[in-house]
Order: structure tokens, then C-alpha cells, then sequence
């Protein structure tokens, strides 16, 4: 089905939209990027070795009785289980590490409705509206053919891919508003630590409030430091799980390094300020802070990517806290997705639009990074 877009000219709300449909997840895959697979029958203890030796947050799960992959191995599973089996520091926690991974995963089954995955050929709209409906970091792209995993789809690949070229295309007035003005971001009911705040209750607010920071605060509510889910890895390499009695304070000390520095930001900031702090400093989330560095909210990546996808967002500022309509997933799927065709795939003929990326290597195979750089002479499909 052949689409035309009449109306792309500067003021137009859809534009983002438009790019994301137009392009598929393939076009995101790195021409050279390394995929850490686990096998189920692999130890926990060199699993999570293998996640921070390769600078990864996550890998796919590979049961090899099945001849299938099962679901994700992530940082939240370690904490999930700690928060579950911690007691006392006196009860020694029954060698978790030495456990197989499929112990772990048949201990969590009931946590999760199965591997999400998308087909290389799915849109990047698609894409999107799967990672904010799932919740999930990491969507696994799968080649239905082959059954192969060939890269993993992060809300930072998607945002940097859209941020290489968004100057080559028209820009929406809202990009220039700020987010007290479009209500981007959480504002209330934030979760938080401070110092004192014992490493048991931060581990606990990471599963029930589902969040991946935790900001560390002053008693002046002035921040201080975040606390991130991949910093509790260095409890896993290190073996300190067996007491999470010690203090934020203490965690903080032990850490070798932060997986991600503090970045803030003022509400008064544009969105496309916003964007282009998210991309430059590779951060997940920026904290919102006063003049006097005080927390006022937090506005993260999938914030951003919420409301670029929202089609009935309203700029007056009715759109509160990242949220959109329901009708915008409503082809979203919990399971395996992508396995068959696309309802939003189209022939574009608009060839300013429609761009296929720089044919680069990557110069890090680490996570999701994706060099930041003006694009080369575009070719248009």
C-alpha cells in the first residue's frame, strides 16, 4: 500500500510518527554489534560475570531442550530474587549463585508471560509502542524465519536513530515548549533514598515501584547522587548480598564506578534541550532539579519516546506524565511479536522521509551505544 504524507512541513505533530512507521527495526542493527546469548544450563554466578565483562544489561535465554529462547536474563532478575529469599545476615542465602539459570527461570515463571520479541521487519512505531506496553527495556529483534535473535532494541537506539536525522526533517512547535509546558516527566510520588535508607528497602522499591534509579537525597530533599538497578551487579561480583542491612551510604562506597552518572535537568528546559542532553551524555533518565538543586521530578527515556508516539496528545497541557490513550498499543501483543506481517509497513515515496542509516562500524560493542554524528549524504529508498 502506497502512503503519501502531504502536510510535512514545519508545525507538523505527526512527523516523528511518520519517520518511526517508515522505517523498520532492521534499520537500527549495528553493521557490526556482539549479542550475548545464555544457555539455560549456564550458572548464575559466570552469567552475571558475562553481563559486566561485555558491558551488557541483559541477554536472551537459549534452552537448548526446547530449541527455543525462553526469555530475558536482566539485573531486575538478581534483585527479584534477593529481595525474595534476603532474611537476616545471620541466614545465608543457599548459594544462589551456583544455581543454573534455569533454576532461576522456573523459580520466576510465574513473574513473566514469556519471552517479547519483534520481527526485524516491524516498524520502529511498532517497536516503540511494544517497549512502553510491556514496559520492558529490551525487546529482542527475532528472525521468525530462522528463529535467530539478531540484536536487542533498547529505547536509547531508538531515540539516538531518530536524533541522527531529526534535523533533516521538519520540526513540531512542541519541540521548542518546555516540559512543565507539555507535562512530560513524574512529578509525584517519586521514589527515593537517602544516605541512611537501608540497601534491603532500595532493592525493594526497585521491584515494587518497578523502577531502574533511584535518586539519593540530602534532608535538605537537595540531590545527591542516583542509584541505578546495574549497580547492584557489583553485590553479585563481589558477593556482599549476604547483607543488604548496610546503608545507601555504604552501597555507594562499595560501587567501583556508576553505571550512570547524575544528569539533571530544569523543567524550564525545551524537549528538544532535553532530547539532545539525553542522547549527548547516553543517559537513561535526567532528574529535574530547582535553582537550589532540589528533586522536582524525573523524566526518562521512554517519557520522551511516550509522547513522540502519542497520537492524541493535546499541547495544552492536558498530556500529564508521560501517559497516552490505550487505542495508541492496541495492537501491542505480550508474547512473541512480529511473527508475521505488519500491518503499518508501507511504501513510502517520499524521499526525504524515508532514510536508510549510515553504513558505519560501530566503534563500541558495549549495550545499545550508537555513535553520535551528522549524518553522511543520505539515500533515499
Amino acid at each position: 500500500m502506497e502512503t503519501e504524507f502531504e502536510d510535512l512541513v514545519k508545525g507538523d505533530t505527526e512527523i516523528f510518527n511518520k519517520f518511526l512507521k517508515a522505517h523498520k527495526c532492521y534499520d537500527l542493527i549495528p553493521a557490526s554489534a556482539k549479542l550475548v546469548v545464555f544457555d539455560t544450563q549456564l550458572s548464575v554466578k559466570k552469567a552475571f560475570y558475562a553481563l559486566s565483562y561485555n558491558c551488557v544489561k541483559a541477554a536472551p535465554l537459549w534452552d537448548s531442550s526446547k530449541q527455543n529462547f525462553v526469555g530475558m536474563l536482566t539485573i531486575s532478575d538478581f534483585i527479584f530474587l534477593l529481595t525474595t529469599y534476603y532474611k537476616t545476615p545471620e541466614a545465608k542465602l543457599a548459594d544462589l549463585e551456583d544455581h543454573k539459570i534455569s533454576t532461576w527461570h522456573t523459580l520466576m515463571s510465574g513473574r513473566y508471560e514469556g519471552l517479547v520479541s519483534i520481527s526485524p521487519d516491524a516498524s520502529l512505531h511498532r517497536a516503540v509502542r511494544t517497549l512502553l506496553r510491556t514496559r520492558i527495556h529490551r525487546l529482542p529483534i527475532v528472525d521468525p524465519l530462522t528463529g535467530n535473535a539478531l540484536y536487542i532494541l533498547t529505547h536509547r537506539r531508538v531515540l539516538k536513530f531518530l536524533y541522527l536525522y531529526m534535523r533533516r526533517l521538519p520540526q513540531p512547535m512542541y519541540m521548542e515548549q518546555s516540559l512543565d509546558e507539555l507535562k512530560i516527566g513524574t512529578y509525584s510520588n517519586l521514589a527515593k533514598v537517602t544516605m541512611g535508607t537501608k540497601l534491603i528497602d532500595a532493592l525493594n522499591m526497585f521491584v515494587n515501584r518497578r523502577v531502574s534509579v533511584l535518586p539519593v537525597l540530602n534532608e535538605g530533599n537537595q540531590v545527591l547522587d542516583i542509584y541505578a538497578k546495574f549497580d547492584v551487579i557489583n553485590l553479585a561480583l563481589d558477593k556482599l548480598y549476604t547483607n543488604l542491612e548496610i546503608s545507601m551510604a555504604h552501597a555507594i562506597q562499595v560501587r567501583k564506578s556508576p553505571t550512570e552518572p547524575l544528569q539533571t535537568c530544569s523543567k524550564h528546559d525545551s524537549l528538544k534541550v532535553i532530547l539532545e542532553k539525553l542522547v549527548r551524555t547516553e543517559a537513561h533518565r535526567l532528574v529535574i532539579v530547582d535553582g537550589d538543586n532540589r528533586l522536582e521530578g524525573i523524566v526518562s527515556l521512554s517519557d520522551i519516546l511516550n509522547y513522540l508516539v502519542c497520537e492524541d496528545r493535546h499541547y495544552s497541557g492536558s498530556f500529564s506524565n508521560g501517559s497516552c490513550s490505550e487505542d495508541v498499543f492496541e495492537e501491542c501483543n505480550h508474547h512473541s511479536m512480529g511473527v508475521g506481517s505488519d500491518s503499518e509497513d508501507m511504501s513510502i515515496s517520499m524521499s526525504d522521509l524515508v532514510i536508510r542509516p549510515c553504513n558505519h562500524q560501530t566503534s563500541s560493542v558495549c549495550d545499545d551505544k550508537m555513535d553520535v554524528f551528522p549524518p553522511e549524504p543520505l539515500e533515499a529508498i
